[in-house]
């Protein structure tokens, strides 16, 4: 029905930046919030991004001036441009979607995730 594909995640030294994006496709009618959510192994997946159909934005303290997400609503896309990147900020990366379907369903959606390590 509706399918979130991630890219742009891999391995970058700290300091680094990296681009990620979400394409949504499927019977889409209409995309409210979209965002990004992070999670490591043990621990609970957390709130990185996210930005209303309006483009109005919410970040977690911790990416707070290092991180910008943004959306292009003809394409059905969001992208997480992230700089400055920290060792604590390596991580599977979520897409998060609420969707309206052709026919008026409401969903949730979650991509496959990405992974985003950063080393040295």
């Amino acid at each position: 029905q509706v399918q979130l594909v991630e890219s742009g995640g891999g391995l970058v030294q700290p300091g680094g930046s990296l681009r990620l994006s979400c394409a949504a496709s499927g019977r889409i009618f209409s995309i409210n919030t979209m965002g990004w959510y992070r999670q490591t192994p043990g621990k609970q997946r957390e709130l990185v991004a996210t930005i209303t159909r309006g483009s109005s934005t919410n970040y977690a303290d911790s990416v707070k001036g290092r991180f910008t997400i943004s959306r292009d609503n003809a394409k059905n896309t969001v992208y997480l441009q992230m700089n400055s990147l920290k060792p604590e900020d390596t991580a599977v990366y979520y897409c998060n979607a609420f969707i309206i379907m052709i026919g008026w369903t409401n969903i949730e959606s979650w991509g496959q995730g990405t992974q985003v390590t950063v080393s040295s």
